[in-house]
């Protein structure tokens, strides 16, 4: 027990202890401090560069327990990697003690946790009238709340937060250093007296509002049908009442959003309940810890959210409250009636990063909203919500952010420290060091100059906080992407690498699969853009690919991408380009033919017919707005991807895939370099054919995903028959789509293929990065000049 004798030296043990992982902002050193109390050793605990290191001394069977059930039994938001130990000298003593962190310590490898949801403990004394805390909006402790958020530098301890300007009261300080107390050495820890504080702001008010007046007011505001701006953990959001078809009409507006469906906040279980199917997979996202925005079926039946929410597609994105001040604004037990499910969509205009700071929240959210409901606490960096589903009882990761980042990604194979941009498009970044891969959180489109702005502080942080100083920097091949100039800038005297775009996709397939290159895998890699090397727009891929290179095997016949991006913002013109290919006439009463003016239409021919502005492209994304557009599904393009979401959710609502479907057509050697071509003719003749007999287009869309399916299956079999190659990777932003990404892994898993799908990082471009870093890290420094084919 402490504070008696210790074993005689002749019994007595002593050993050091070292615990690698996310160990750093967890309660690991209390934990540690409570363990060795319990067993009455002696000695100390403290972080270093190494991770947390601590030495224990007394009986060898207190000595050996403690080495079993330090990684045992680790606090709920710590994640031990490894847990190691040797003897050292015996250096006596009877107390444990708590070593305080080294400024100059290299944390590289103790690990920043993420940004944690409110835990239950802390919920229950917010809800405690006779607490201390009661309704304190930043209420925290060593299980919960803000991290990553607010580092400001390292080791992790308050100065280097964003709470350093809140001097703990008597009362805090007291929980801060008692080692029996949950809050012992919690970093954010507040409380009324020593804040946060909240205020209220109203455009033109000559003052905030009362303290205690805000959240009140804010609840009222949104209940008569306000847009109120809510600062959160990683940014602000717009909040407004999602029942409320002309609030969610005028946001809609306001953010130029046009029909891109908007998250939603719910009170509780229950209430999603309401909403969509919530199997126990998602139950358990919805409620854990990282609280992700979760894509869920809507019910048809559900009338509680507003049209303008999501229309047209066949998911809802829902999740919980994960701070102390969302409860508060859905409402505790007993508050008067208000909102029980919000919009909560990020704080920004459409292409802008989100907003972080109250100066430019001020600024740059006037015209969207109402009133702003903020807070001093400030917030470091950017971390927008996190996005998943659950696919065949698995989690696909959409958007990796908040309750994820900065959390590592195990890498198969070792690499350089190295630095890999990403793109341009849902951007995310990496470094990476030895057999560790950090993200960054969600950055978003890299076309707006406060976009590159956010790029740049948020990859000095993750510097900071990572220890990884990169000797490589990795890049698109895109000549044209703002990442690819921002590394240029960068890069100064180290290399710079570039990855072909679908490569990297199918990479960061293998590394999480945890491969380690030595065997190719079959890369199916369907998106909407990326650079090819052969100067096209690729995108219906398949690849014979390792880390060290890929050979094209296959891929979608080339067709014309008239206009480029104004094909992609009005699919008719995709639609038309298709029928033309595939020498079929632009028939009036096709939905695509009458969808598009007839002054266009004739510009249009001729462009085609002169390969005016019309770069050749393999893309399935294009293909599917094609066939969305054809169908009579969606003509224009509002965000990215609306055709095919819109096109997914037909299908789903006429129950799915069919039986039977169309088929491509293959030509062995017709393609590029002398791969096989997957021609779409007949798939749009038999859809043209359907059309003529009335078929419904939910079934026409069902029948375009299996013939996808199928196509798939076809051509994996055929390379297994050539090249003996059994393993399947399935990436790219199509196959985020989960009625088409299940289907192909289960004719894939029953032909014998094993199947890889993306688990930690998404199969858009928001997980190229990180295949990126393995392919141009991987071994040492590369080449100045790769081979075309070759990453």
């Amino acid at each position: 027990m402490p504070g008696q004798p210790g074993p005689s030296a002749r019994t007595a043990q002593r050993r050091r202890v070292l615990v690698r992982g996310v160990v750093q902002g967890v309660g690991f050193r209390p934990f540690v401090f409570g363990l060795a109390r319990e067993l009455g050793l002696a000695g100390h605990v403290g972080n270093t560069g190494d991770g947390v290191v601590a030495e224990v001394e007394g009986a060898p069977g207190a000595v050996a327990a403690f080495c079993d059930r330090i990684g045992a039994e680790a606090p709920p938001l710590a994640v031990v990697e490894s847990v190691s130990h040797r003897p050292v000298p015996l250096a006596g003593g009877t107390d444990f003690t708590i070593s305080p962190s080294r400024p100059g310590d290299r944390a590289s490898r103790t690990l920043v946790s993420p940004d944690t949801a409110t835990c239950e403990a802390c919920l229950a004394e917010l809800r405690d009238p006779g607490d201390r805390r009661h309704r304190h909006p930043f209420i925290t402790c060593t299980h919960c709340g803000p991290r990553f958020t607010i580092v400001t530098g390292l080791p992790y301890d308050r100065p280097n937060t964003t709470m350093a300007r809140f001097p703990m009261c008597v009362k805090c300080r007291a929980e801060y250093e008692d080692p029996a107390d949950r809050r012992f050495h919690a970093q954010p820890v507040s409380c009324h007296d020593c804040g946060p504080r909240l205020r209220l702001v109203l455009p033109g008010a000559d003052r905030a509002e009362r303290e205690g007046e805000p959240l009140a007011r804010a609840r009222r505001l949104l209940a008569a049908g306000a847009v109120v701006a809510v600062k959160g953990l990683g940014g602000y959001h717009l909040a407004c009442d999602a029942g409320n078809e002309e609030s969610v009409r005028l946001l809609r507006a306001r953010k130029h959003r046009g029909d891109k469906p908007f998250a939603l906040m719910a009170r509780d279980l229950a209430d999603i309940e309401g909403l969509a199917h919530v199997g126990p997979e998602e139950r358990g996202l919805l409620t854990g810890n990282r609280r992700p925005i979760v894509l869920l079926r809507r019910r048809p039946e559900a009338c509680e959210v507003a049209e303008a929410v999501a229309p047209r597609v066949a998911d809802l994105g829902v999740m919980l409250p994960y701070t102390p001040l969302h409860h508060l604004l859905l409402g505790l037990p007993g508050d008067p009636p208000g909102p029980r499910l919000l919009v909560m969509t990020s704080g920004n205009l459409g292409g802008e990063p989100i907003v972080t700071d109250d100066e430019q929240a001020l600024e740059r959210l006037a015209g969207l909203a109402d009133a702003w409901l903020t807070h001093d606490r400030p917030i470091h960096v950017p971390c927008d919500d996190s996005v998943v589903r659950i696919c065949d009882g698995e989690e696909l990761p959409v958007r990796r952010s908040r309750g994820y980042a900065p959390f590592p990604v195990p890498l198969p194979v070792p690499v350089v420290p190295a630095l890999a941009v990403g793109g341009d498009l849902k951007n995310t970044f990496c470094v990476g060091e030895g057999r560790h891969a950090w993200l960054s959180a969600h950055v978003g489109d890299m076309d707006d100059l406060a976009t590159l702005t956010a790029f740049t502080g948020a990859e000095r942080q993750l510097e900071e906080i990572t220890g990884v100083r990169p000797a490589l920097l990795a890049a698109d091949r895109h000549p044209g992407y703002r990442s690819v100039g921002w590394a240029r800038r960068e890069a100064g005297d180290r290399p710079l690498r570039r990855v072909q775009h679908h490569h990297a996709h199918v990479a960061a397939a293998m590394a999480e699969a945890g491969l380690d290159g030595t065997s190719p895998v079959i890369g199916v890699a369907f998106d909407g853009t990326g650079h090819g090397d052969d100067g096209a727009v690729w995108g219906g891929e398949f690849l014979l690919a390792g880390y060290d290179g890929f050979r094209r095997s296959a891929h979608l016949a080339y067709v014309p991408l008239p206009g480029g991006d104004a094909a992609v913002r009005r699919p008719y013109r995709m639609a038309l380009a298709q029928l033309r290919a595939a020498g079929l006439p632009w028939a009036p009463g096709l939905p695509c033919t009458d969808a598009c003016p007839e002054d266009e239409r004739a510009v249009l021919a001729v462009q085609l017919e002169r390969g005016l502005h019309c770069p050749p492209t393999s893309s399935m994304g294009r293909l599917f707005d094609a066939v969305a557009s054809l169908s009579g599904v969606c003509h224009r393009a509002g965000y990215e991807a609306q055709a095919a979401v819109e096109l997914e959710a037909a299908a789903v609502a006429a129950g799915g895939l069919p039986a039977g479907g169309y088929s491509f057509a293959l030509r062995p050697g017709a393609g590029a370099g002398g791969a096989t071509a997957c021609d779409p003719g007949p798939v749009l003749a038999a859809v043209v054919a359907d059309l003529d007999a009335g078929v419904p287009t939910g079934v026409i869309a069902g029948r375009f995903h299996r013939a996808v399916a199928e196509l798939v299956r076809r051509v994996c079999a055929a390379v297994r028959e050539s090249d003996g190659i059994t393993a399947v990777a399935l990436t790219g932003g199509v196959f985020a789509n989960a009625l088409l990404s299940s289907a192909c892994a289960r004719d894939l898993r029953a032909d014998g293929f094993t199947v890889l799908r993306h688990r930690l990082v998404p199969p858009n471009d928001g997980g190229l990065a990180l295949g990126q870093l393995v392919v141009a890290a991987r071994g040492g420094p590369p080449t100045p000049h790769p081979q075309r084919g070759d990453s």
